[in-house]
């Protein structure tokens, strides 16, 4: 089993943190969640930190990370915006917790029924709300499978707008950032893309 000693961090896998997330997540799913010893881990990251993995996730606020994958203080480099889009300073935030601070896996984790991809699906337009919903529209045109009913209230249609958005946000955090290319081209992380369904619980992840 995962402990959260720092020291265990430098020679863990891009394979074992991932494969840490997983069992987090059915530990979740299973409502068997590990207690944890918070005021020790405050005290282990008061001065450092060295989280495992870094997720750009949605900022629904049914889809909390840490609770999501059973994780603790410490562990998880967590940027959150609607539509886990990656905006100029979402790629900043993931670049300083890949180079500096030396996460080993970077997860774009969407989730079902996002209201940012329903947003999208029905074009529109409010305030600033607009200048997100924009970094989701190419995904309308990749999605070529549905024929009718391209709006909100076709179900299918939005997660596989959902999907397409999840990968269209890798592509654009490895297109924007040479600092992510470069660690991912030398392997020293794994970047994945995931989806978290908000009625089980469970997270399932692409192929890599």
């Amino acid at each position: 089993m995962y402990k959260h000693p720092l020291l265990d961090r430098d020679k863990m896998t891009t394979k074992e943190a991932l494969d840490i997330l997983k069992e987090g997540n059915q530990r979740f799913v299973n409502n068997l969640r590990e207690n944890k010893d918070y005021p020790s881990l405050l005290g282990i990251t008061k001065n450092q930190q060295h989280p495992f993995a870094s997720i750009l996730s949605c900022s629904d606020s049914r889809a909390p990370v840490e609770l999501i994958f059973d994780q603790a203080i410490g562990d998880i480099f967590s940027v959150r915006l609607a539509g886990n889009i990656a905006s100029n300073d979402a790629i900043g935030s993931l670049e300083f917790g890949i180079k500096y601070l030396k996460s080993k896996l970077l997860v774009v984790m969407g989730h079902t029924s996002c209201g940012a991809v329903k947003a999208c699906c029905d074009h529109f337009e409010d305030g600033s709300i607009t200048e997100v919903i924009s970094k989701i529209t190419p995904c309308l045109d990749l999605e070529d499978i549905t024929k009718d009913d391209r709006n909100s209230g076709n179900v299918d249609f939005v997660q596989n707008v959902s999907n397409l958005n999840v990968k269209q946000q890798i592509k654009e955090i490895l297109n924007s950032s040479k600092i992510i290319a470069e660690c991912h081209e030398k392997k020293d992380i794994l970047i994945i893309g995931a989806m978290y369904n908000i009625e089980t619980g469970e997270v399932n992840f692409f192929e890599s």
